[in-house]
């Protein structure tokens, strides 16, 4: 199973350093039933960028807790073992754990498929974004648009020889 795993730039400098993503139990993103219904695709490749775009936001709300963090979101993509991710079937449709897996098992960084940045130019608005996170939470609607604005800026790829120097420059 291919699940994404929210970071920030320091939580990856600390995976590269330990060699671990996470030793589990830790909170991933993955295609799950209740992101399938919730999409209303069958195609994977979107219901995986959906997915994605789901830990892109868990990244975010890193970013939020760590004001000392690069302002860039952060998810690394690994394929893990059928079993070692779970979906709490108490959260169901749950807007907020759409997507959501538990990932029990330690999963070594060298396992890592890929690595989605956002690029120099995204740091004004996932900062914006960060910011106003806790008020769109709350429903304020111009704080909400503010959070959707770093969606406007794409996540890039990496390939993991890359990680050194994504952790140099920041």
């Amino acid at each position: 199973m291919r699940v994404y795993v929210p970071l920030t730039l320091p939580g990856l400098a600390e995976a590269h350093k330990t060699g671990e993503l996470g030793s589990g139990p830790f909170v991933a993103y993955a295609v799950t039933p209740a992101l399938r219904e919730w999409y209303l695709s069958e195609d994977i490749e979107e219901l995986e960028y959906a997915a994605l775009s789901r830990a892109a936001l868990a990244s975010l709300r890193l970013l939020a807790a760590d004001p000392g963090a690069v302002r860039r979101r952060l998810v690394v993509a690994v394929d893990v073992a059928d079993g070692v991710a779970s979906v709490d079937p108490d959260r169901g449709l749950d807007p907020t754990a759409l997507g959501q897996v538990t990932v029990t098992a330690t999963v070594p960084l060298a396992k890592a498929a890929a690595v989605h940045v956002d690029a120099d130019d995204a740091e004004q608005a996932v900062a914006a974004a960060a910011q106003a996170l806790e008020a769109a939470d709350g429903g304020d609607d111009d704080a909400q648009f503010v959070v959707d604005g770093a969606d406007d800026h794409e996540l890039l790829w990496y390939a993991t020889q890359e990680i050194p120097n994504l952790i140099e420059r920041a």
